[in-house]
């Protein structure tokens, strides 16, 4: 019975110690797993914080030959999942970001998920890429709205296409990332509370504000 008994502490100790190990693994691997996943969130953000800055660059050039405004600027970057901040009101002046909010993309025809096309044809619903200048502002459909005009051969049909700035409720405040916001039908929809964060400077602005799609 001795024996035996010994047999069974020992082997309760072996058991214990293995899922010691166990669980003390599993938790070095959620560490490791979550530092890496803690820097690829950081290398995201210098990504784009670095191409912000190369399309600002652009910009400035670009707003000081066409008399727009050259302290403010509205950047999207579709290059981001739509369930991440992609709208950007940037400051020119001080290369820095003020603010951000989520924005959709077009539904296109036949495309699922959070799938992209661009194209700039009537009918399409599909997101244009290129420089906009922001017009007046209208009471439409879904609320205020800013009439947009194409200033490149790739979103030339942006104002045919009624392809405006506004609001839905459907667009989040917060990041909902890896899942995908709503889509539009080509317009650049942002949240009604960003929407009056992104009013007050178009209020402000004596002259036209440059919106930039870009991918």
């Amino acid at each position: 019975m001795r024996w035996l008994t010994i047999l069974l502490l020992a082997a309760a100790s072996i058991s214990a110690f293995a899922v010691f190990n166990a669980i003390k693994n599993n938790a070095r691997q959620k560490n490791k797993n979550a530092a890496v996943g803690k820097h690829a969130v950081t290398d995201i953000r210098k990504a784009t914080m670095v191409r912000l800055k190369q399309y600002a660059c652009d910009v400035k050039a670009y707003t000081s030959k066409n008399n727009l405004n050259n302290r403010y600027c509205f950047l999207i970057d579709m290059k981001i999942p739509s369930g991440s901040k992609r709208f950007f009101i940037y400051d020119l002046e001080n290369d820095s970001i003020m603010q951000a909010g989520l924005v959709t993309h077009g539904s296109g025809i036949n495309i699922s998920g959070d799938s992209l096309a661009f194209s700039n044809n009537t009918g399409s619903n599909c997101t244009s890429l290129g420089k906009y200048k922001i017009g007046k502002s209208y009471h439409g459909k879904f609320g205020p709205a800013w009439k947009l005009y194409g200033l490149d051969r790739t979103n030339s049909n942006a104002f045919n296409r009624f392809v405006v700035l506004h609001a839905h409720p459907c667009v989040p405040e917060n990041e909902i990332a890896p899942l995908e916001i709503c889509r539009s039908w080509g317009c650049p929809t942002i949240s009604p509370l960003f929407l009056s964060s992104v009013k007050k400077y178009l209020d402000n602005s004596s002259s036209p504000i440059l919106l930039w799609i870009f991918y």
